[in-house]
């Protein structure tokens, strides 16, 4: 793992993805320190979780530079070991922990897989290391040895967390990672996420659409709108003096007294349409 806190944990360069004709991701760049938290928010469609998926090797770019700890990971990796080798550098908390976890192998069994993935020797250090973790977890020796389904959503969350920080990556990339939760539960992942950043020095990249998730865990935050960055810094000064207006429109959209639904959808209206003015403007030029 990345030791130096002045090292860059995670740089991206120039980032981009299309589908036909559409730019999903458009040269988008950034920097995540060591031990950092950067978020990530948009809309639907704004372009964070293809961004997500380029970071850890489940998309490849049309463009751009991922290096992560210095090392540069520039497309799909292929090979066994060249996928080992960037899964051991950065990994994937999904939204929702049941597509990610086999419904018939048990919870400890899931983690003790990875780490043998991943060349941890010994049947016993093996065992000892996935307790370990899922103690680290907060899942005691009932919820280990449990299937998937015996598990709540919450306790499936955890597991998978486990199952993430097993190869001890530098960068763990949370994607809607509690979006699916009650809100009781998604502070106690948001705690627990907390607690392992300050323990392991883990860099967190975490993509949301809730602004107040990303003032919480992070402290910078990169705005995205129609895969494009439009602001970025830190994340208490952006959320409280947002500079570019998608930016007040996402804080205006969060429900508070006061709020104008009406109004807000006629601002959204005419940033769309504005928006596709100048694009227009500039294919014609």
């Amino acid at each position: 793992m990345t030791t130096d806190p002045q090292s860059p944990a995670l740089e991206v360069e120039g980032l981009t993805r299309t589908y036909g004709g559409l730019t999903a991701v458009d040269d988008v760049s950034f920097v995540l320190r060591a031990h950092g938290a950067l978020g990530v928010v948009g809309e639907s469609g704004s372009g964070k979780s293809t961004t997500a998926r380029m970071l850890v090797g489940l998309e490849r770019p049309d463009a751009g530079t991922v290096r992560i700890g210095g090392t540069a990971y520039d497309a799909v990796p292929r090979g066994r070991a060249a996928r080992l080798a960037r899964a051991r550098a950065v990994q994937m908390v999904f939204q929702d922990p049941y597509l990610s976890l086999d419904p018939r192998v048990r919870v400890r069994d899931s983690v003790e897989e990875v780490l043998r993935l991943h060349g941890t020797e010994g049947a016993r250090t093996v065992r000892a290391r996935a307790v370990e973790l899922l103690d680290q977890v907060g899942l005691g020796p009932r919820e280990q040895e449990a299937l998937p389904r015996e598990l709540s959503g919450g306790q499936r969350q955890r597991v998978a967390i486990a199952r993430a920080l097993a190869p001890e990556p530098d960068v763990l990339v949370l994607d809607e990672a509690v979006s699916a939760l009650d809100v009781s539960i998604q502070a106690q992942i948001l705690n627990l996420l907390r607690d392992i950043r300050a323990e392991r020095q883990i860099a967190y990249l975490f993509v949301s659409h809730d602004l107040a998730v990303v003032r919480h865990v992070c402290e910078e935050v990169l705005v995205l709108n129609r895969g494009a960055v439009v602001e970025r810094g830190d994340a208490a000064e952006v959320l409280a003096h947002p500079a570019h207006p998608y930016t007040r429109l996402l804080l205006a959209s969060v429900p508070h007294q006061g709020w104008d639904p009406a109004a807000i959808g006629r601002a959204r209206r005419a940033m769309s349409n504005a928006t596709t003015t100048k694009t227009s403007q500039g294919a014609a030029q």
